[in-house]
This record gives structure tokens, C-alpha cells and sequence, in this order.
């Protein structure tokens, strides 16, 4: 039957108002190890429920909504992994993606949807301070230690992208590190490269056990503090602004910007990782919904969309911008030099 046909109904407004119901039962799903149970093999509601150490009823219900909204299959009384939850939400895939969760289900991120309105009303979130981005906030500890598994698939594009080749000695900033993920991929792919990474000091301790793990913690080096107040010494070949411009309003934005093209060797290059949504700002869906992120957490926050990074890195001072889209991704790298 042709869209245009269809009988109307409410279900979309049904859907969306019980939207909240996926979170919370994907978020329980993962604390009970549904998925994993299914992965070893343990199909069945009596057993998924000795795995988990809960009730029948409770791990039936479960399940069949997990059916329900296409995050497991069922036939003949047993569960099986769907192609996505096997490589994304089974503990013993490679590609999990499970410790997401903690992060994005904190009080702090989803508090503020309870008071959406009055945050339209005044254009800022209702978190206390300067929300999500107020100095020192723990938020980023647990980013930095549960969001790395969706950030890893970046990080080898977007060292080739930035290095464009380029090997030999070569210093590089990366500001917000976080997981330090970014920075720790361009030191792998260039043995010659040492990396600074800039953060608050907890969550440095965290980019750099992942720099040891990744067996270049003798390249990487510590510089805490917020990236508008601290020296950024320098000058760098590289500066790498991955996941922060969206935090701060336009001029706020330039200002960091003219600050990073100041660290910069001549020729340097800041390389900027976002979510940017076409000048439509209704797609891509994940890049365009992202601003909702940034209105409920930030005071002055949004995603950009590349004609205004474009117009940010050029009031900066920066002469040639360029974009790459990260292929398989939500994510575009912005090159300035």
C-alpha cells in the first residue's frame, strides 16, 4: 500500500511518548548479561534467568520486548542474538558496545529532558554551572572510561586523514582528550610522533593507561587543565579538537580556535572531529539530533553545520578548510591549516 494511503493513526505519538522504555530496558538488559547468556548459548527464559539471577516472569517479559523492538529474535521458545546485538551488545564481540550505557543513561544527561520546556524557553540547560562542560565536571571520567569503545572505530580514519601521509618527528596536541584514543592512534601510525594530551587530571590518568596499554605511554605526555585557560607551549604540528567544539557558542568556538592556529607550527593543521549535520539541520538523523544533546547539557552548545566551522576556523585565521566524512560514521573531520 502506497504511504500516501495508509490509514492515520496515533502510533508514532504512542511510540515516541514510550520511547524511554528502549532506554531502560536495553540499559537492563546489559546490567543483567542478557546478552551475553545468549552468546554462550543460553537460549531459553529459565536459563537466561539463572544467568542473570532473576525471575522468570521478569527475564520473559524482557526479552520478548527486547523481540519487540529488534534487539533479539525469537523462535520456538528461545532467544537468539540478532546480527546487531551480536557484534554490538554480546561481551565477547570485539566491537561491543555495551559500556555506553553507564555514560549515556547518567542522572546528568537524561535529568534534564524532565524540564525540556523550560530549557526551550531560556536556550540553556538547567544543570547547574556551566552544565556539562562546568570545570572539572566527573561526567568525563566516566566518558572517558565507558565511551571509548564508540569512539575506537574513529580513531585509525582520522589518523590517516591527519597525517596525510606525513611520518618522521612531529608533535601533536590533543585537546579534550578524554579516552585519548585520537591522539594514541596518530602516535601508533607514526612511531615518530609524541603526543600531549590536554584534559582534567582524572581524566588524564585514564587516556594514559590506555596510552600504556597501547605501548606508547613513553610518547604521550599530560598537560591538565581547562584548554582556555592553561599554555598550550607548542608549537605542534598537529592540534587535534575532537568532540568539543559543539560544547560552546560560535565565538566562543573562535576564540579556542585562534588560540590552537597560535600553537601551531606554520603549515600546522587542526584537525576538528563533529557530528555536522547537512545545512538542512534535519540530516543526517544522528549529526541533526545531536543538537537536542547540546541544548540540554550546555549553555550555548549546538552541532554545527560545516558552513558555520567553516566560518569559525576562517574568522580564526586559518586559510584552507576542508571536509572528510568518516567513512561508516555519523562523524566529519574538518582539516585547517
Amino acid at each position: 500500500m502506497h504511504p500516501a494511503t495508509e490509514p492515520l493513526t496515533p502510533a508514532i505519538v504512542f511510540e515516541n511518548l514510550m520511547a524511554q522504555q528502549r532506554t531502560f530496558a536495553l540499559r537492563a538488559a546489559i546490567e543483567l548479561d542478557i546478552f551475553g547468556a545468549i552468546g554462550k548459548g543460553v537460549d531459553d527464559v529459565a536459563g537466561i534467568a539463572r544467568h542473570a539471577a532473576s525471575s522468570e516472569r521478569g527475564t520473559r517479559i524482557l526479552c520478548d520486548y527486547l523481540v519487540v523492538i529488534g534487539l533479539l529474535q525469537k523462535s520456538d521458545g528461545r532467544y537468539r542474538h540478532t546480527p546487531a546485538s551480536a557484534a554490538f551488545l554480546d561481551p565477547a564481540s570485539p566491537a561491543c558496545l555495551a559500556s555506553i550505557a553507564r555514560f549515556l543513561t547518567l542522572p546528568h544527561m537524561r535529568e534534564p529532558y524532565e524540564r525540556l520546556a523550560e530549557i526551550v524557553r531560556t536556550g540553556r540547560t538547567v544543570l547547574g554551572g556551566e552544565g556539562s562542560v562546568e570545570p572539572e565536571n566527573p561526567i568525563w571520567v566516566e566518558f572517558a572510561q565507558s565511551m571509548a569503545p564508540m569512539m575506537a572505530p574513529l580513531a585509525a580514519p582520522l589518523g590517516e586523514i591527519v597525517l596525510r601521509g606525513r611520518s618522521g618527528p612531529m608533535r601533536v596536541l590533543d585537546i579534550a582528550a578524554g579516552h585519548g584514543l585520537f591522539g594514541i592512534e596518530i602516535a601508533k601510525q607514526n612511531p615518530l610522533a609524541h603526543v600531549t594530551g590536554l584534559d582534567w587530571a582524572p581524566v588524564l590518568r585514564v587516556a594514559l593507561d590506555n596510552a600504556a596499554t597501547a605501548g606508547v605511554a613513553d610518547r604521550y605526555d599530560m598537560l591538565p587543565g581547562s584548554a582556555f585557560d592553561v599554555d598550550f607551549g607548542g608549537p605542534y604540528d598537529i592540534v587535534l579538537l575532537t568532540n568539543f567544539l559543539h560544547h560552546f557558542d560560535a565565538d566562543t568556538c573562535v576564540k579556542l580556535l585562534e588560540k590552537v592556529r597560535a600553537a601551531l607550527k606554520p603549515g600546522g593543521c587542526a584537525a576538528t572531529l563533529e557530528f555536522v549535520p547537512n545545512e538542512d539541520r534535519v540530516s543526517p538523523p544522528m549529526p541533526a539530533a545531536f543538537a537536542m544533546t547540546m541544548l540540554t547539557s550546555t549553555p550555548g552548545g549546538d552541532a554545527y553545520t560545516l558552513s558555520e566551522l567553516a566560518a569559525m576556523h576562517r574568522r580564526a585565521g586559518y586559510v584552507d578548510v576542508s571536509s572528510h566524512p568518516v567513512p561508516r560514521s555519523p562523524h566529519t573531520i574538518v582539516l585547517a591549516v
